[in-house]
C-alpha cells in the first residue's frame, strides 16, 4: 500500500525585487494543485517593462505608399509613355540614317554637289563606306581592312595641314571634319572596288575606269573642302592636287 506524502506550498512574496517571479508554481503531473495567487489587476504593472499596444487601423495610411509605384496598372500608366517618347536606338547612338542617304545621294552625282548638308559633320556614313570598300577588297581575295582605315587617317590628317597651312590664320578646317568628308568621298572608290570584281586585274579596261572613279572622288573632296573651309577658293588647284594624290593610292590598291 503506497503511502502519499503532503508537500508543503512554496510561498513567493508578491513585492520587491522578484514581484515579476509567479508567487506560486505547479506540482509535479499527477500530485494535488495548489490554490493560485490572486492575479493583479495590471498584469503589466510590475514587470517594469513599457506596454506597447498595435492597433490594427488605427494608424492613418500613408500617401506616399497609397498608390503602389511598381503595380502593374501604374507602370503601365508610366512605363507607356516614356517609351513612346524615347527617341530611336540609332539616334541616341549618333547614327542619322536620314542624313547620311542624303549626303550619299549629294556625292552620287558630282556635278551636284550640295555642301551644306555635310557641315554637320559624322563618321557613321565613313565608316560604312570604309567597310564596305574592305569587303570588296575581300572578296578580291585582298586582305586590306587595316590599310584602309590607316590610310584614310593619313590622308585626313595630311590635308588637314595641308588646307591650313594655305590658309594661315584664317583656316578653320579641323581634323573632324577632314576625316569625315575624306570618308565621304570614298564612296567612288567604293563603286570601283566593286566593279573591278568584274574586270581583269591590271588590265587596261581597270586603269581607265581607275581614272574615271579618282577624278570624281577628286572633284567630290576638293568642291566640300573649298565650299566648307574659308579661303579655299584661293588654293582651289593646290587643294585639288592633294586630293588626287590620295585617292590616286586607293585606286592602285584597287587595280593591284
Amino acid at each position: 500500500m503506497s503511502k502519499e506524502f503532503g508537500v508543503p506550498p512554496v510561498v513567493f512574496p508578491s513585492s520587491g525585487a522578484n514581484s515579476g517571479v509567479p508567487s506560486q508554481r505547479r506540482a509535479s503531473s499527477g500530485g494535488p494543485f495548489f490554490q493560485p495567487p490572486p492575479r493583479p489587476a495590471n498584469p503589466n504593472a510590475g514587470a517594469g517593462l513599457p506596454f506597447m499596444s498595435f492597433e490594427i487601423g488605427s494608424a492613418p495610411p500613408s500617401s506616399s505608399f497609397s498608390n503602389p509605384v511598381f503595380g502593374s496598372a501604374g507602370y503601365a500608366a508610366v512605363g507607356g509613355s516614356s517609351f513612346e517618347d524615347e527617341p530611336p536606338l540609332l539616334e541616341e547612338l549618333g547614327i542619322n540614317t536620314r542624313q547620311i542617304w542624303r549626303k550619299t545621294r549629294s556625292i552620287l552625282n558630282p556635278f551636284r554637289i550640295n555642301a551644306n548638308l555635310h557641315e554637320d559633320a559624322d563618321l557613321s556614313g565613313p565608316f560604312l563606306f570604309l567597310m564596305a570598300f574592305g569587303l570588296f577588297q575581300l572578296l578580291a581575295g585582298k586582305f586590306h581592312f587595316g590599310i584602309i582605315l590607316g590610310w584614310v587617317t593619313i590622308a585626313a590628317f595630311f590635308l588637314y595641314i595641308m588646307f591650313n597651312m594655305l590658309a594661315g590664320r584664317n583656316g578653320n578646317l579641323d581634323l573632324y571634319r577632314s576625316v569625315s568628308l575624306v570618308g565621304y568621298c570614298m564612296l567612288p572608290m567604293v563603286i570601283f572596288s566593286a566593279v573591278a570584281l568584274f574586270v581583269p586585274q591590271g588590265g587596261i579596261i581597270a586603269f581607265y575606269l581607275g581614272a574615271v572613279f579618282v577624278l570624281w572622288s577628286t572633284r567630290v573632296c576638293t568642291r566640300l573642302l573649298v565650299d566648307l573651309a574659308s579661303c579655299g577658293d584661293e588654293h582651289r588647284g593646290l587643294v585639288a592636287y592633294a586630293c588626287f594624290l590620295v585617292y590616286s593610292l586607293f585606286s592602285l590598291l584597287i587595280i593591284f
